[in-house]
C-alpha cells in the first residue's frame, strides 16, 4: 500500500481528487486529498508566504506518513516540488500532473504572460477569481464535468502565485514522474523538458486536457497506482 497526498491546481480544494481517490483505494492505495489553505472549505485561514508549501509538509507530518506519493496538479506542483525536498526520507516519488514545477527565486506566474492575472488579482482585492465555462474548452471534458469544476472553484489567493519559489537542492535529484496531458500542449515546457533529461524523472502522457482528475479519473488512478508500486 502506498499513502498519495493528492494536491489540486489553482481555486481547487480536495474534492477534486473524489474520483481519482476511490480509483487508488480500489487498488489498494490510501489517498489523502488536501486543501490548500484559503481555498474550499478553508476559504478565510489567513496565507502568507510559503503557506501552501508548509500546507503539504504539515499533512504529511501530521499523519506521520513514509514512503509518501505526493501529486501535485497545475498550480500545486509549485508547492509540492518545494514540499517534496523538505519531507526528506519520507518521500518516496513526487509526481506533477501537468503542472508547473518550482524554480528557485521564481513564483507560478513567471516565465509565462501573466499581467492579465495579475490585474485580475489586483481587481479582486488579493484573489484570482474563478474561471468560466470558455476557460475548459477543448480540454476532453463534457458539460457536467466543466460545471462540477466551476461549482467547486473558489477564489484563488493571489500572494501564492506571486511569490517566488525556495529549493536547497536541484529539483532533477528527486524521483519524480511528469504527467503530460496532451490536449493543453503536446509538448511539456522548456524547464520540465531540462528536467526530464534527470536519470530520476520519467516522462507519462496522457491523451486528454489539463483537468484528468474530472475527464479521465479512472486512467489517472491507473498511473498514479503504478507509479505507487514502482516506488
Amino acid at each position: 500500500m502506498t499513502h498519495f497526498v493528492l494536491v489540486a491546481g489553482a481555486r481547487l480544494g480536495a474534492s477534486a481528487w473524489d474520483e481519482v481517490a476511490d480509483g487508488l483505494r480500489a487498488a489498494g492505495h490510501q489517498p489523502h486529498p488536501l486543501t490548500l489553505s484559503g481555498l474550499a472549505e478553508k476559504r478565510g485561514v489567513p496565507v502568507g508566504r510559503q503557506t501552501h508549501v508548509r500546507d503539504v509538509v504539515d499533512e504529511v507530518e501530521r499523519l506521520d506518513l513514509r514512503e509518501v506519493v505526493l501529486v501535485g496538479h497545475s498550480y500545486a506542483g509549485v508547492p509540492v516540488g518545494q514540499a517534496a525536498e523538505r519531507i526528506g526520507e519520507r518521500l518516496a516519488r513526487v509526481v506533477f500532473v501537468d503542472s508547473s514545477v518550482p524554480v528557485d527565486g521564481e513564483s507560478f506566474l513567471s516565465g509565462w504572460p501573466s499581467d492579465h492575472v495579475r490585474k485580475q488579482i489586483e481587481e479582486n482585492d488579493g484573489y484570482w477569481p474563478p474561471a468560466g465555462a470558455d476557460h475548459y474548452a477543448d480540454q476532453g471534458l463534457t458539460d457536467e464535468q466543466i460545471a462540477r469544476i466551476i461549482q467547486s472553484s473558489s477564489p484563488h489567493p493571489g500572494a501564492t502565485l506571486t511569490e517566488p519559489a525556495v529549493l536547497t537542492r536541484p529539483l532533477g535529484e528527486l524521483p519524480a514522474t511528469y504527467i503530460k496531458c496532451l490536449l493543453d500542449d503536446e509538448e511539456p515546457m522548456p524547464v520540465v523538458a531540462e528536467l526530464l533529461k534527470s536519470e530520476h524523472w520519467e516522462l507519462v502522457e496522457m491523451d486528454t486536457g489539463h483537468w484528468p482528475m474530472f475527464s479521465q479519473p479512472v486512467e489517472l488512478a491507473r498511473i498514479l497506482a503504478e507509479v505507487g508500486a514502482a516506488s
